[in-house]
């Protein structure tokens, strides 16, 4: 509470008139409600253990300049508010953005239809266009140690233990794989939302707008229409809509985006949900996290499990229905 009132003095955003509210949603960052004598607000405080990463404040630049790029070209987006000249502040050492306050919300797995996926699927053409151009690209490899978490979970964990040594086939196969795979993109970048599911867009009726800019960048994307097409077909709750897979993808294309070649390299290029495991692995081992994160990270551990081994056996079905008629 003394955080959030200290930024409201710091942004001039009058007095609170209530308790802040939590947001939910948001598995890196904290989201609170702000109610204050000068309207309401949405402030996203920035994980402590991400700003301490080399990496983090050019990555955020990055994704700064390109929102305003976006805002710019009229795409639906909330952008973090500017303060002396600013869209990232500070205060006592907490980095946090301020939004204006949008009253729409996140659509639920059994809200999306067909209207939806045709809307982001045109729009996700139209962003892919911006800056579209070739160029050489180190992805990077993925190169995790499965083994050295099988050795912490066997003492500590005996459930995720048995979950790792039961799928360690899969996650190497994954893997290498993966890595294989990226190397084998075209050379074709575009900017990238990189996290434009179903809980980073809010709607109104059919009126929408894209929040969580902090990921926008340059990378390919072939790998972002796949992965969108996939989170808004229900590959997240490991219950695919095939109808509205191919709809995403058929908007795509009919409004401009460019289609891959070859569907089984983008297929294993989609694997930073490894990643997304090992964060959480960490997580739930109290590694490189607060008190508070352990239990969001035993959680994800489990979903990123689930959705790892349904993707695998998803494999012949998504790839049959990428071939669009």
């Amino acid at each position: 509470m003394e955080l959030l009132e200290k930024i409201c003095n710091q942004c001039d955003l009058g007095v609170l008139e209530c308790q802040p509210l939590r947001l939910k949603g948001g598995f890196l960052h904290k989201m609170y409600s702000l109610f204050t004598t000068k309207g309401r607000y949405a402030v996203k405080l920035l994980n402590p253990n991400i700003m301490q990463r080399e990496t983090a404040m050019g990555n955020y630049r990055t994704a700064e300049n390109l929102e305003v790029m976006l805002e710019k070209e009229g795409i639906p987006i909330i952008p973090a508010l500017i303060f002396s000249d600013r869209k990232m502040q500070e205060v006592d050492g907490q980095f946090f953005y301020l939004y204006e306050w949008y009253d729409g919300k996140a659509l639920k797995r059994e809200e999306v239809t067909l209207a939806h996926c045709n809307k982001i699927g045109g729009l996700l053409a139209r962003i892919h266009t911006l800056s579209r151009h070739e160029e050489a690209t180190d992805y990077g490899e993925i190169h995790i140690d499965w083994e050295f978490y099988l050795g912490q979970y066997s003492e500590r964990n005996r459930e995720f233990y048995s979950l790792l040594k039961e799928n360690l086939s899969l996650l190497c196969e994954s893997q290498n794989n993966g890595n294989a795979a990226v190397k084998k993109l075209p050379k074709l970048v575009s900017v990238c939302h990189n996290d434009m599911d179903c809980k980073n867009i809010l709607w109104k009726g059919m009126d929408f707008r894209i929040i969580d800019l902090e990921c926008l960048g340059y990378s390919s994307p072939f790998v972002e229409l796949y992965e969108l097409a996939l989170c808004w077909s229900g590959y997240q709750e490991c219950n695919m809509d095939y109808h509205l897979f191919r709809c995403f993808l058929q908007s795509y294309a009919e409004a401009g985006g460019q289609l891959p070649k070859d569907w089984e390299v983008i297929y294993w290029s989609n694997y930073g949900r490894l990643e997304w495991l090992e964060y959480n692995m960490k997580r739930s081992l109290g590694m490189e996290c607060s008190e508070d994160e352990i239990a969001l990270g035993v959680s994800e551990v489990k979903n990123t499990m689930r959705n790892i081994i349904y993707y695998h056996n998803a494999r012949e079905d998504i790839l049959k229905n990428c071939i669009l008629n």
